[in-house]
């Protein structure tokens, strides 16, 4: 065999010779999913319940996801949170953000912003996960409508 045909068979395959690759699980699995789609899906499945009992209160308000919080030191050096945050330690969990208007002079509805990386650091598993973003979205709720978590849960 010519060494210009062994090149020529080279290139459509990757430089170890094993083929492309491919995903590791179909897309139509669950493992499929990111962890940050997989906390998605767990802070719907969360809101659904409370949503479904509280539609007409709480249709001014978004719910969003961040990865994590954005930091803010003071001159002291000392860490420091806007109002309406949820925190353990001094790590903040989420964040309840009022109606307002932005830097445009557009007016912006009310959210409640929760934070994937220290809610995940602080649950031992999916299970506890799931039960922590429930007790934070509550209580933000709760702050947003002005009501006893407790009125919220309903349970």
């Amino acid at each position: 065999m010519a060494k210009g045909s062994r090149r020529q068979g080279r290139r459509s395959r990757d430089r170890h010779g094993r083929g492309l690759r491919g995903p590791l699980y179909p897309a139509t699995l669950p493992a499929a999913r990111s962890r940050a789609e997989r906390f998605d899906a767990l802070v719907i499945e969360a809101l659904e319940p409370i949503e479904a009992r509280w539609r007409t209160e709480l249709t001014q308000l978004d719910v969003a996801v961040d990865d994590v919080p954005e930091v803010h030191v003071g001159p002291d050096d000392e860490l420091s949170w806007e109002d309406g945050v949820v925190d353990d330690g001094n790590v903040p969990l989420a964040r309840l953000v009022p109606a307002g208007v932005d830097r445009r002079g557009v007016p912006t509805r009310a959210r409640i912003v929760l934070y994937r990386r220290p809610l995940e650091a602080r649950a031992k598993d999916g299970a506890d996960l799931a039960d922590l973003v429930h007790d934070v979205l509550v209580e933000q709720i709760a702050s947003y409508l002005g009501l006893d978590p407790d009125v919220i849960d309903g349970d």
